[in-house]
């Protein structure tokens, strides 16, 4: 059992039927999925005769008070008298209950975004070192392995290159691309696993220190590692099945469209497992469990989870290269090769060209990994908020009190 307040898996998956303990009326498969806490619908009453008139509105009524009926999903979003909890009544948009760096009902495209960098930035002592640390150690080791190897890859654009220095030169780059990943990969499994633990915690409203999120994230991590590798083995497999036969053939015409297949399966693929990481670190779950319990919380949601991921890997590689070209440039300009340097390719394996840019990447890479992992994290809880009701587990475990009971509840 998940031993993580508020995080716990619900007893069955959001496309298995009905929930335990839900009423036998509970919408059939494809609908929301509510707890067995799921608060009764309430209608917002007048003042009793000789009360008076009523209070100005309140700028924070208690959560669970006068909200109405959840009302049902459709296309995504959330229908009925009051929309959402926290959704309009009659005296406006009172704010839904907010214990962190999210309000607890589901996610509009900005409060996503604005989550992550208020995550960044309210927790900065907890999610910069993480960043930086790592960032610093993956660079540091890419100059390495890029230095030796690119010592030996000679490459020139005015000479046409024989059939053998062209597979020597496409060797020698794959080393260099397969060995500079595969650090990186590790270093963003470690990042993935301890930001994981940080947001999971700021969406409560609680701290976390560096150790904290370490000791969280460090039973998971090994899985964590087997299922980003099973992910990728699978996307390069498919890649194979469908590209080497054409290849073989000598069918250029197969090839692109196999080419082609592959890249839409792959994104398809990519976006249904997205969110089997948090489920992973959070629900303390096994990989092939988190796979699915990933594939059935996309489910009817995959369009917009791709907009919203394609957008956070827009603006991470904008503000990448906004951040690494200008010391790109300056390092190879200041490796003292000239022109030629820049010509025959020798400029970019300069010492200067490689700390320089380096150093780009670090500061680069400390800012866009929390946004990635962050998006990430409340994409899987704006999902389990709008199909399993988790918002109302949030609560309960943030202290939030009287969250989830109507109007004339206790």
């Amino acid at each position: 059992m998940n031993d993580s307040p508020g995080w716990a898996t619900p007893g069955s998956s959001p496309s298995d039927g009905e929930r335990q303990g839900a009423p036998a009326d509970q919408p059939a498969t494809g609908d929301p999925k509510w707890s067995a806490q799921q608060p009764p619908p309430g209608q917002w009453s007048s003042p009793a005769a000789g009360q008076g008139a009523p209070p100005a509105p309140p700028q924070q009524p208690q959560p669970g008070q006068g909200w109405g009926s959840y009302g049902q999903q459709q296309g995504g979003q959330y229908s009925g008298p009051y929309g959402y909890p926290g959704g309009p009544g009659p005296w406006g948009k009172p704010p839904a209950a907010k214990p962190g760096v999210i309000p607890l009902r589901p996610l509009g495209l900005g409060e996503i975004l604005d989550g992550a960098v208020s995550t960044m930035r309210s927790h900065w002592r907890s999610v910069l070192p993480i960043t930086l640390v790592v960032a610093t150690v993956v660079q540091v080791i890419s100059i390495l392995v890029q230095k030796l190897l690119l010592a030996d890859l000679a490459v020139s654009i005015s000479e046409t290159p024989t059939p053998e220095e062209l597979v020597n030169g496409l060797g020698s780059g794959l080393s260099i691309t397969v060995a500079t990943k595969l650090i990186e990969f590790l270093g963003t499994v470690v990042v993935t696993a301890m930001l994981t633990m940080i947001f999971s915690r700021a969406i409560l409203g609680q701290g976390s220190t560096v150790s904290e999120a370490w000791r969280d994230a460090r039973p998971q991590l090994l899985r964590l590692i087997g299922l980003t590798l099973l992910l990728g083995i699978g996307l390069s497999l498919l890649g194979a099945v469908l590209l080497l036969p054409p290849i073989l053939g000598g069918s250029v015409g197969l090839a692109l469209v196999g080419g082609l297949a592959w890249m839409v399966l792959a994104v398809w693929l990519w976006i249904a497992f997205s969110l089997a990481s948090p489920v992973l670190m959070l629900e303390k779950s096994g990989i092939f469990t988190a796979f699915g319990r990933s594939w059935k919380l996309v489910k009817g949601s995959w369009w917009r989870i791709f907009g919203i991921t394609a957008l956070t890997v827009l603006i991470v590689f904008f503000v990448s290269m906004i951040i690494v070209m200008p010391l790109t440039l300056i390092g190879v300009l200041a490796s003292g090769t000239g022109m030629t340097g820049l010509t025959d390719g020798s400029a970019g394996t300069t010492w200067g060209a490689l700390i320089f840019s380096a150093v780009g990447l670090i500061i680069a890479q400390t800012i866009t990994m929390p946004m990635q992992s962050g998006v990430t994290v409340l994409l899987y809880v704006d999902q389990r908020i709008r199909r399993e009701a988790l918002d109302l587990e949030l609560a309960r475990a943030a202290g939030v009190e009287n969250y989830g009971h109507g109007a004339t509840g206790g």
